[in-house]
């Protein structure tokens, strides 16, 4: 079977390497020098000011909010994966839905001001598929009502927005560098800022709570990444350009070959220019979309209903609340497969069998 994604690998003897001076040095963890490196380089390359390794991206998402000192209600979308409730309500916040646009899939900042409360500290915005949010009028609104704004940048890295990385908005940014990510560690991620003092804290809060001179000067956990993770990261970083222009190229060739049939819709991106990590298609309704997903695994491809269902559906974990754009969307979107091995001959074989579902379910709904 072919997945909806593969891991961008760099050469197994070029991270070898790199693992050869982790042996030699003995360090494994604790800020090591690989880590340190990493998120030097990422600076560097992402024009950042201040990137902070973490475990992953969820941990990071938790330490965000940790180190904002928020405590009350965050409103952030239902159009995501679950780790962005679950880090809400990890930190003792309470989740609070805003719906989407139907375009951009991303948080509809015309909605916010219907999901303030007076416990309200802080939004939560989703770069969907690393397309980049209207963070101008999430920064306006935030700003006129004291609120803090945390990024979940899951998708976002190689995204950029008017010449900037996408992950250098908001208070704090929190990105993954998960296996399926266009950059990955296996596991990892990254708090983003460019305040100096909040990226010391952050970097405390990664490490129990210590300060530099190993004292606990506040509540931290343990979100300390390793330097094996590290060390993965900067044998890809090599080869981030070459990750990122391919998945453009495969982004717009789905695109073209799958345009040509009215009844599919895409993302729309309005401004900046996203990472093209996902090729997400929207179907008229869900049953074309069963029908393209059973033919495609049929034919050895296994797609993703990436984010199905809508998280303010989990009852067992939020309080329901009517987000019909995003319960809409959850139902009929489908990700097609793409990743750097991807040879060019599925991506076609992919679009065929795509095209030749929804021709046959349109016909069979007539």
């Amino acid at each position: 079977m072919i997945h909806v994604t593969q891991p961008s690998l760099a050469p197994l003897d070029e991270l070898m390497k790199l693992l050869e001076g982790v042996w030699e040095r003995g360090i494994l963890t604790h800020n090591g020098p690989l880590v340190q490196e990493l998120e030097r380089q990422l600076c560097a390359r992402l024009g950042l000011d201040q990137f902070v390794a973490v475990s992953n991206g969820t941990i990071a998402l938790q330490m965000a909010i940790r180190a904002l000192g928020l405590r009350g209600e965050i409103i952030t979308s239902p159009f995501t994966w679950v780790a962005t409730v679950s880090a809400i309500k990890w930190e003792g916040c309470t989740p609070v839905f805003c719906d989407i646009d139907p375009e951009t899939f991303n948080l509809d900042p015309a909605k916010l001001s219907a999901a303030i409360t007076p416990q309200t500290v802080g939004i939560m915005p989703v770069h969907v598929f690393g397309n980049p949010c209207d963070v101008g009028a999430i920064a306006d609104f935030a700003n006129a009502h004291g609120l803090k704004v945390i990024y979940d940048a899951a998708h976002a890295i190689g995204s950029t927005l008017d010449g900037r990385s996408l992950l250098s908005y908001g208070d704090i940014a929190a990105t993954s560098l998960h296996a399926t990510k266009l950059l990955n560690t296996a596991e990892g991620g990254g708090c983003i800022t460019s305040d100096p003092d909040l990226a010391e804290k952050l970097r405390r809060i990664r490490f129990f709570g210590h300060d530099r001179d190993k004292n606990i000067v506040e509540d931290g956990f343990n979100g300390k990444m390793t330097e094996i993770h590290a060390a993965l990261g900067l044998a890809n970083l090599k080869y981030y350009e070459e990750v990122l222009a391919d998945r453009k190229a495969k982004y717009l060739h789905y695109f073209e070959r799958l345009s040509v049939n009215p009844g599919l819709t895409f993302q729309k991106v309005p401004r900046g220019e996203p990472n093209y990590s996902y090729f997400p298609v929207v179907f008229p309704n869900e049953r074309v979309l069963l029908a393209v997903e059973a033919a495609l695994i049929a034919g050895g491809y296994t797609p993703r209903r990436y984010f199905y269902p809508s998280v303010n559906t989990f009852e067992r974990i939020v309080h329901y609340s009517a987000q019909p754009v995003s319960e809409s969307l959850a139902s009929r979107i489908l990700c097609l497969p793409l990743y750097w091995k991807l040879a060019w001959a599925d991506c076609d074989r992919i679009a065929e069998i795509v095209l030749e579902s929804v021709a046959r379910g349109m016909a069979t709904a007539r």
